[in-house]
């Protein structure tokens, strides 16, 4: 998966491949090690997208009045 490619809901479903292949099948050391390196960086991803949606968050309410993404609340 790109880098283009990644959005939250992809990066948490091949999280979830990632933890299940790693607990159900045989994995050699190699594999195991490239899926670990793989699943870190995801992790990494998801939670930089979970901060950046946790300060639009705070700015839609810190004002005490809901400005809509047209409105741009990055402004």
């Amino acid at each position: 998966m790109t880098k283009k490619q990644l959005n939250f809901e992809k990066s948490l479903q091949r999280l979830e491949t990632i933890v299940s292949e790693m607990e159900n099948t045989d994995v050699d050391l190699d594999k195991a090690l490239s899926l670990f390196a793989e699943g870190v960086e995801l992790v990494k991803f998801c939670s930089s997208k979970l901060d950046e949606t946790k300060k639009k968050i705070e700015i839609i309410t810190s004002s005490g009045e809901i400005k809509t993404f047209k409105e741009g609340i990055n402004s």
